[in-house]
């Protein structure tokens, strides 16, 4: 113990021993001591010797303290030291008395030293593991000298270290829980550790961000105060910058959980915006930059257009516009702002319409983009600021023809208004300033709103200009043209460039793809010859950008010439290139746009982000009709008009062949849509058929139905007629009378039958007159046309299902009437039986009454006693007979029913022939009056009469 108090702070006794003895005899109590306290003690001095002695201790102590992490798990002190001591020897942090001389030295000499130990430490992943697991224990002095040692494991080795836990088995689930820590020093270096975990990893930010990060972090900002908070604000903020930025799963999964609408309350501003804190400013830029990763141009159209949409309506971008027209906001955060705004609206109708719409809190009010176009043409503004503006008002115009019309309509003769201002008229101004950067925004401005739309192009050549009093107006073209080379002649210092590259790049946006424009600038007769003169001179460096634009812009008078002017032809104009310039040379100055090293900076991406005033040159969108034009123009200046000649005879010959293939399109969409008309027809005709088909079906159970009830009743009767037969007494005279009505009903039943004979007879004749009016009205249909013959043969098809289902119901009938005969005929027969029993019952009384005489005064008692058990029976019997007569009485009241429904049914059989009669007289007039020969009814009823005396005949010989 006396060695650890000398070499912790006591005095030493003796020759003092050096940093590397000291530590080589701690690593060896370290490795050997039994003790815990021994070990404890022997760390803990590590821990004091490992800022001073970096490389000594790294060097010999690393595989001693993480021997200790593996096996004293027990106690949380040692392993507190320990994580300590490897955190002081890996961690790359200045000391804070260091010299500033030595900054720079110093720092690179720790960084390469932190990294040589990182090294040492992950070459076994399994000691990341290990520190992931102790990263589970809530000891304070274990956990958070672990997040801390994790943490300088990644800024060290931020790669292997990533692929180490995204291996290890819940191993960023582990890290998620320290933001539940409940200690805020622990919760916040757990901010920092998932900032270094998830820097350029796409699975991790993914697992982070579905392991619920952005509700956490969201949660954390808004206890900490959102805007107005501290340090863990921006921390929270850098962290959801790094789950969101180039990860569109991740973005998705932001907009359907409704994190946006989340985001609204950060930017709600008091009217009071002076003395911001540095902290706040901080926030409400990242903020910012959150909503711009949201919404970038560089994401895939679908999720930008869908999170632009979730941001107006759940109010964002209102909120944003509000900070945009707010009075105190600190210029970086307007910048920023503005910046944001741009992004929101580019190319979604709705908000740029909404944007349209926002007026400055001004007395009059005026329009939120006239106040920030005066912003863009003040020299006196930020740089920044200027060229955020101009984003604005290129954002604002994309894909948007609406706002394109009114930008130019306020440059129109009959839509300026005197009393104020407005855009078209602040970027007259600035495309004519004195300051160069004003030109270029303001020409790269109007560029813009002629940007693919052939209209407004037409529209700005009637702008009128009025240069000076006594005067006339000329039109901006000739004026823009005017200021091109008066600036050649007067000044062609480098600040000039500037102003005549934008005034090119206008002219380039304003004739591409528009012959009108061209042939208006054509018509001016010094322009091609001051762009020949340009484009053939030997300048400098700084001029061949220009060339190279005035080479672009005689080539696209070429290319989109429609050869109105004799003077200035297609083929006029390249003899005049191959006489003065040359076509190489030609080819040579237009390479020079795509070889400027400016060029490729704006290519990459829509925002005008530049370093300086000066390199401020070309427009994003430029680049891109720069890369579609170049080829197509190359290739026009070396055709000769012969090839020129075939082009042309090739696009007739196209002309022709695309007229051919249009009139074959539009009868292949006539016979389509036949085709679908007749499918139509045949999906009717099937429904139709599927409907009959299942009124069938149910026709068919409904008789199946009707069959069963029948054959119950059936049995039900023939069980009452068998105890009607056992039953015996006094009912003669009433089953007399029944017989009677039954004799009756099977009578009227015979007539019936004998109607029903005859009604079929005629029917089966009715039938054969129809066959043969179709068979003699198919011979005439092909004289006398095909549309009246289908009808007339439709007409005969119902009439034909008509009699066969009245045949059918015929035969029905036919059925229900024997049925009635034969139970008829079964009651008839049931009463017989009773009578035979009375006189039974007589003849027994007759020979009791004989017997009682011969007996003696004992046998009269047993005879009356029998008689009196004889009476009892009797009125059994009569009671019985009784109930018959009441059955017998109801089925009569069945019988007549049905009776009068044949009757019914015979009169409407009557009707349908009579209509039938009335149908085959039409078609007997039709036949007639297409020529054919038919019989006469005379003729029709002699043979009815034939055959009805022919079954009369018949009968009687049955009979």
């Amino acid at each position: 113990m006396n060695f650890f108090r000398g070499v912790i702070g006591g005095q030493p006794a003796g020759p003092q021993p050096s940093g590397a003895e000291t530590i080589q005899k701690l690593c060896d109590r370290v490795a050997s001591s039994t003790l815990l306290e021994d070990r404890r003690d022997a760390v803990r001095a590590l821990k004091s010797l490992s800022k001073k002695y970096r490389m000594e201790v790294g060097t010999q102590a690393m595989d001693h303290l993480v021997h200790i992490l593996q096996t004293d798990r027990s106690d949380s002190e040692i392993l507190g030291y320990a994580l300590d001591t490897l955190y002081n020897i890996i961690c790359n942090d200045e000391e804070e008395e260091q010299d500033e001389s030595e900054d720079e030295n110093a720092q690179k000499q720790a960084d390469d030293l932190g990294a040589q130990f990182t090294d040492k430490f992950i070459q076994d992943s399994e000691n990341v593991t290990l520190l992931l697991t102790l990263l589970e224990e809530f000891d304070f002095h274990v956990r958070w000298p672990g997040v801390k040692l994790l943490t300088a494991l990644l800024k060290n080795q931020c790669a292997q270290v990533q692929g180490v836990i995204l291996v290890s088995p819940m191993g960023v689930s582990r890290l998620m829980d320290l933001l539940a820590d409940s200690r805020e020093v622990i919760r916040n270096d757990g901010l920092l550790l998932l900032q270094q975990l998830t820097k350029g990893n796409a699975a991790i930010q993914k697992i982070v961000a579905f392991e619920n990060a952005f509700e956490r972090l969201l949660d954390i900002i808004t206890e900490e105060g959102s805007s107005d908070g501290g340090i863990v604000v921006e921390d929270c903020l850098l962290l959801l910058l790094n789950l969101l930025k180039n990860n569109s799963s991740n973005q998705n999964f932001f907009k359907e959980g409704s994190y946006i609408q989340r985001m609204k309350p950060w930017f709600e501003v008091g009217d009071d915006n002076s003395g911001w804190s540095a902290q706040k400013v901080t926030n409400l830029h990242l903020m910012l930059q959150l909503v711009r990763v949201m919404v970038s141009p560089v994401n895939s159209p679908g999720a930008t257009s869908s999170c632009q949409k979730s941001m107006y309506q759940c109010g964002l971008l209102q909120q944003l516009c509000t900070i945009l027209m707010a009075t105190g906001v600190p210029a970086d955060i307007l910048t920023e702002t503005i910046n944001t705004v741009s992004e929101v609206i580019r190319g979604s109708q709705v908000n740029q319409d909404y944007f349209a719409s926002v007026n400055a809190p001004s007395n009059p009010p005026r329009p939120a983009i006239v106040v920030l176009l005066m912003s863009m043409v003040n020299e006196r503004q930020p740089f920044v600021l200027r060229c955020a503006v101009l984003y604005c008002f290129q954002c604002f115009l994309y894909k948007n023809q609406k706002g394109q019309g009114e930008i130019v309509a306020t440059l129109l003769p009959s839509t300026i208004d005197a009393n104020s201002i407005s855009a078209g008229q602040l970027l007259c101004g600035g495309l004519f300033s004195a300051d160069s950067l004003s030109n270029w925004c303001a020409a790269v401005a109007l560029a813009h709103a002629l940007q693919d739309n052939l209209t407004q192009k037409e529209q700005l050549l009637r702008v009128q200009l009025a240069t000076s009093l006594g005067k006339p107006p000329v039109s901006l073209l000739q004026q823009c043209t005017n200021i091109l080379s008066q600036g050649d002649k007067i000044n062609r210092r480098g600040s000039k460039v500037q102003t005549r590259v934008g005034l090119l790049m206008l002219l380039c946006t304003w004739i591409s793809n528009c012959p009108i424009a061209v042939t208006h600038f054509l018509h001016n007769q010094d322009n091609v010859p001051f762009l020949t003169g340009q484009i053939s001179e030997n300048l400098g460096e700084d001029e061949r950008l220009v060339q190279g634009l005035c080479a672009l812009l005689l080539g696209i008078c070429i290319y989109y010439n429609d050869n109105s002017l004799e003077n200035y032809t297609k083929e006029k104009l390249k003899q005049l290139i191959e006489k003065r310039i040359g076509k190489e040379n030609f080819v040579e100055k237009l390479g020079f746009i795509t070889k400027h090293e400016l060029y490729s900076r704006a290519a990459q991406k829509p925002q005008p982000v530049f370093p300086s005033p000066e390199q401020m040159l070309f427009d994003h969108e430029f680049t891109k009709l720069v890369k579609e034009l170049e080829g197509v123009i190359t290739k026009a200046v070396h055709k000769s008009s012969e090839e020129e000649k075939k082009e042309e005879e090739v696009k007739k010959t196209l002309e022709q062949h695309d007229s051919i293939v249009t009139q074959y399109k539009e009868l292949i969409r006539e016979q389509d849509s036949q085709i679908q008309e007749l499918k139509e027809h045949v999906a009717s005709a099937s429904s139709q058929n599927e409907q009959m088909q299942t009124t069938i079906t149910q026709q068919l159970a409904q008789i199946q139905q009707h069959k069963d009830q029948y054959n119950i009743l059936k049995l039900k009767l023939g069980k009452d007629n068998q105890s009607q037969a056992n039953t015996q007494g006094d009912g003669s005279h009433v089953n007399g009378l029944q017989t009677e009505e039954l004799t009756q009903l099977r009578e009227e039943v015979e007539e019936l039958r004998k109607q029903h004979t005859l009604l079929q007879t005629q029917l089966g004749d009715k039938d054969t007159l129809i066959n043969t009016l179709v068979k003699a009205l198919q011979t005439a249909e092909g004289t006398a046309g095909g549309s009246d013959n289908t009808e007339l043969l439709k007409e005969l098809e119902a009439l034909r299902s008509q009699v066969q289902s009245q045949l059918a119901e015929i035969n029905r009938l036919q059925t229900e009437r024997q049925e009635l005969l034969r139970r008829a005929e079964a009651g008839s027969l049931d009463a017989a039986p009773g009578s035979e029993g009375s006189t039974d019952t007589a003849k027994v009384a007759e020979l009791e009454s004989r017997l009682a005489a011969q007996t003696s005064e004992t046998e009269r008692l047993q005879e009356a006693r029998s008689l009196l058990e004889g009476r009892a029976g009797l009125e059994q019997q009569l009671a019985s007979a009784t109930s018959t007569v009441a059955i017998l009485q109801t089925e009569k009241a069945k019988l007549q029913t049905e009776v009068q429904e044949s009757k019914k049914e015979q009169d409407d059989l009557l009707m349908l022939l009579a209509d039938q009669d009335q149908k085959i007289h039409s078609l007997k007039q039709r036949l007639k009056d297409l020529g054919e020969t038919v019989e006469d009814e005379d003729d029709l009823d002699a043979r009815d009469q034939t055959d009805d005396d022919d079954e009369e005949d018949d009968e009687e010989n049955e009979d």
